[in-house]
């Protein structure tokens, strides 16, 4: 049973609520369909933008560009970053908020870290819900940002309204460009760094 302050305070911009309910629906915990139902109406608002790409590309960076020009405009900007759950361990670090500081304490800018928990593709499996979580909260803006991916890891494309690939240079040759996958999903390229 669904606590029905709990999305009013969500819709009033509590962000004790967006996290309770955003912890919700990411564990399935009891009231997480409910919850759900109740926000669908509200859905639709926001822009969500795919960041993804192999590890140590670049990803939180340009992340925090974005939020910061984003915030530039006056936009709400919410951020969801997948990071990976360790085979060995199952833990997971969820550091990407890390080199984000700049932009974390910042009342505009909610960031959630999510581990994969097992879940292929470059997300976690509840992602997409809790994206809309974030919606219906009124975010302007969701980032999406993927654990380090390869070629067939096209979750966030199917997700979001928009998809850039991060890479960087010599990621491969002009056999590896034509090859399906990532590379023929994305919507936008960014070579980032130099050697």
């Amino acid at each position: 049973m669904l606590d029905d302050g709990l999305t009013a305070a969500l819709l009033a911009g509590k962000v004790a609520a967006l996290a309770r309910a955003v912890s919700i629906v990411e564990n399935g915990r009891p009231g997480f369909e409910e919850l759900l139902a109740t926000l669908h109406p509200r859905l639709g608002r926001a822009r969500r933008i795919g960041l993804t790409g192999p590890p140590g590309a670049g990803k939180s960076t340009m992340t925090e560009g974005l939020v910061i020009g984003y915030r530039g405009q006056g936009l709400r900007v919410a951020v969801v970053a997948v990071d990976p759950t360790s085979p060995f361990t199952g833990g997971a670090l969820l550091g990407d908020r890390i080199r984000m500081e700049r932009v974390a304490l910042d009342p505009g800018v909610y960031i959630r870290s999510m581990a994969t928990r097992g879940s292929l593709g470059g997300l976690a499996t509840a992602t997409r819900e809790v994206c809309d979580v974030l919606d219906a909260a009124g975010f302007e803006r969701i980032i999406v940002e993927t654990v380090g991916v390869g070629q067939s890891e096209l979750d966030v494309t199917r997700m979001a309204d928009s998809t850039a690939l991060i890479l960087v240079p010599e990621s491969g040759d002009g056999i590896q460009t034509l090859k399906s996958g990532i590379i023929e999903a994305a919507d936008l390229f960014v070579v980032n760094k130099a050697d």
